[in-house]
């Protein structure tokens, strides 16, 4: 769970600090649309029509935190992705794992309980 809200948190303060929106460069951007598209977003304004705003490294504060990460080659999906996105990612998956195990275990202990009650009515009573 600490992951999960690490990397949350991690998104928040580099969208924070960015005016609202999230910072992607224009390098990382023209992995995602053409350069004739890219040229249509002038500096400063929002990316698509999502949470990014386009700016240059140096205009960009906690620039580490940003939009920077690619897909590899390959994959059907173009995105870009920062480190919070990674974390909220790992920690999304690591607690559905755990939540997994715990409704496993509290499974296996009502299968011995309904197991155990089974027994005791099938005893038969000797008086």
């Amino acid at each position: 769970m600490w992951l999960l809200a690490l990397g949350l948190g991690l998104n928040f303060l580099v969208i924070a600090v960015n005016g609202g929106f999230m910072p992607i460069s224009p390098q990382t951007a023209g992995h995602l649309v053409s350069q004739s598209i890219l040229q249509t977003y002038p500096l400063g304004s929002r990316f698509g029509f999502g949470k990014d705003v386009l700016l240059l490294a140096e205009n960009t504060r906690l620039g580490w935190l940003s939009d920077r990460f690619l897909l590899p080659d390959g994959f059907p999906y173009r995105v870009a992705f920062s480190l919070g996105d990674i974390l909220v990612s790992l920690g999304a998956f690591w607690l559905m794992v755990s939540q997994g195990k715990q409704l496993r275990s509290l499974l296996e202990r009502k299968e011995k309980v309904d197991e155990q009650c089974k027994q005791k009515r099938s005893t038969p009573l000797y008086l």
